[in-house]
This record gives structure tokens, sequence and C-alpha cells, in this order.
């Protein structure tokens, strides 16, 4: 039987270029500390270390001793909450109060640049070794960055599902398949047959599960896929090509419920409000809105829409108990976990109008 091969260490790092072993050490753990070593030694250490294939080993990081009890949390944008109505507030409201249950501290990770545009690696150091695993967090994500993070085995935990090709990674995600889904059932028991589904334009997963769940709540209910209008909004347009003439047509095509995705911010929904308001329609009464998810609703009228909410503080306190999870974990199996979202049912929904129902 061929042996095994040994993992590449330190030390065998440190014998390959004749350094001792606390110089390599300063270099991999990327600390403050680091910046004792000399430019040229730091990147043959970092070269050498990519040559050998060498990886921070997880297990030894869960021996007795060989934590720091950081836990550390990372946005790939600025996302950091200046109040509470702002969307990621919950989400790091939840990973502050889980660490602090578990007793560890938490360590906020922002830019190395100036720029919005962030990066974990600065100079091909790891920034986020100074924690023992971090939670990340953000919609424009840099998929090298977490390709790195795999390979050299450092624990981390995104909120939110996230897919990086060819690779496999940890995630609490909310389940917008099912929660869609059973939006549209729910507008399907209220007589609904007919929709008009503004949906995302954006390649994203968060958005491609939203869709998938819309089309298994058609495919259960047996609602033929011809009985939808599909109409992407131009991101560029902010809701201005939603127009009274649209909604009008929509109507007369026998639609009597409109499904709205957002991206981050109530453009959408605006322009459906001002359009029926514009065409003499009644919301509920005339047609019906959904909303995808709840972004924060600025600009839209004092309406209690009809949507699912999505868990943030809970989706942040799982980050957490998943990453220590890994922590203790020998095995090195990245693992995923789905929370339910909640039905909000509002008052944009009532039974399809009788002269148009089933139409």
């Amino acid at each position: 039987m061929t042996p095994q091969r040994r993992r590449p260490t330190q030390v065998d790092i440190a014998r390959h270029l004749g350094l001792s072993q606390a110089t390599v050490s300063l270099v991999i753990s990327g600390g403050p500390a680091s910046a004792q070593v000399a430019e040229h030694t730091r990147r043959a250490v970092l070269e050498a270390a990519a040559e050998l294939g060498y990886a921070v080993n997880s297990v030894a990081r869960s021996l007795k001793g060989g934590r720091n009890r950081l836990l550390g949390v990372f946005t790939f944008e600025p996302v950091f909450p200046v109040n509470q109505r702002d969307f990621y507030f919950p989400f790091l409201l939840g990973v502050e109060e889980a660490t602090a249950e578990y007793g560890y501290d938490l360590l906020l990770f922002s830019s190395a640049t100036a720029g919005a545009d962030r990066r974990i690696y600065a100079g091909g150091v790891n920034r986020l070794k100074l924690a023992d695993g971090c939670v990340l967090l953000g919609r424009r994500l840099h998929h090298d960055d977490l390709t790195e993070l795999l390979r050299e085995d450092f624990p981390f935990v995104f909120i939110g599902r996230r897919e990086v090709p060819g690779q496999e990674l940890s995630y609490v995600a909310a389940d917008y398949v099912g929660a869609t889904r059973a939006a549209v059932e729910s507008l399907v028991r209220h007589g609904h047959r007919r929709f008009a589904y503004l949906k995302g334009t954006e390649d994203t997963e968060w958005l491609r599960d939203r869709e998938a769940g819309f089309w298994k709540g058609l495919d259960a209910a047996g609602i033929p896929h011809g009985h939808v209008v599909v109409h992407p909004p131009r991101p560029d347009a902010a809701g201005a090509d939603i127009t009274r003439a649209r909604l009008e047509q929509w109507l007369a095509d026998g639609v009597t419920a409109i499904i709205v995705e957002h991206s981050q911010e109530d453009s959408a929904i605006v322009a459906v409000e001002r359009a029926a308001t514009e065409a003499g329609a009644r919301i509920p009464q005339d047609v019906s809105v959904v909303l995808l998810g709840d972004p924060p609703l600025v600009h839209t009228a004092n309406r209690d829409w009809t949507r699912f909410s999505i868990p943030r503080e809970q989706m942040g306190r799982e980050a957490v108990r998943l990453l220590l999870e890994l922590l203790d974990s020998e095995s090195g199996a990245q693992r995923q976990v789905y929370l339910d979202c909640i039905q909000v049912p509002g008052d944009s929904v009532s039974e399809a109008p009788a002269g148009r129902a089933g139409r």
C-alpha cells in the first residue's frame, strides 16, 4: 500500500529556506508582528508555502490552548450598520450576541484599502488569521479569496448561500426556495391564477433561489407557465419602466397578482404602488401584491406589504454556532444550514377579483 504523504509543516518551510521556524510562523500568521520580517523574506516564505502545498491545520487549531478565542467578522463591502433599520444590523447583532454567549471575543475586520472593494488578502497574507475563524457576509464577494481560504483550510462560514465553482463551502442561508413557493401557493389558495412576476436581473444565488421557488409553486398548483407575465425591470430605470400603461395591460390580460423581487432598495415596489394609483387600481381589491423578502421600505406608503421575513438575527447566531462546530471538527467537511423564512400576511393580498379569477 502506498504510504500517505505527510502534510508539509512550517518546519519544512523553514528548512527549505534555511530560516528559523519563528520567522516562518510570523509570516504565516499574517498578524501585525509580521511587519518585522523583511519584504523579500516574507515573499520567499509565501512562495515556498505555495510550492510545498502548505495549509494551516484546522485540527491543530482545535487542540487545547491552540486558540486565541477570537472570532472574526468580515464584509466584502462597507455594510457595517449605522442604525437599527440597516439591512445588515440584525445579522451582526446575532453574530455579536452568540460570540459573547460562547465566551469568545469578536474582531471586526474592515478594509485594508480606502476604496469600497474589500479583499481578505493583503500582499498575499490572510489578514483573518488573527482570529480562530471568521464569519463572512456581503453581496459582492471575491471568489478567489474564498478559494484561497479553502486551500489554506482556514475555518469560515458565510451568511447567505454562496457558490464557488468547483468548491464546497460552509454557509447559513435563508430557505428562499421554500419561502417563495409558499408565497405563490398562498396566492393560489386566494384564487389567483394569472401573475405578473417582476424578477431580478442580477445573477446571484438568492435571486436564483427565489425564482426557483416561484416556478415550483406554480408547478405544484398545476398552473401553466404561460399564465405568467415575466417582467425584469431595468436595473438603471429605478422602477420607471413599471408604468400605468403597463399595469393596465397586465390587468386587461387577466393578471390578478403581482410578485415583486427587490434588490437592495424599494424602487420596484414603489413603482408598482405608483402605477396602481395612476391607473385607479386598488391594492389588494383589484390586484394583489407580494414582496419577495423584506428590504428596507423607505419610500412606500404606510402599508403592511404581504411578504416573507428573513431570519437575519438567527442566521448570525447560527453562523457562529456552525463556525465553532467547524473548529472542533477533525473531518474538515464543509456544512450548510438552511433556516425557514417567516411568512408575513400583511394587507396587500386578498381574494382574486370575481370577474377575473381563473380567467
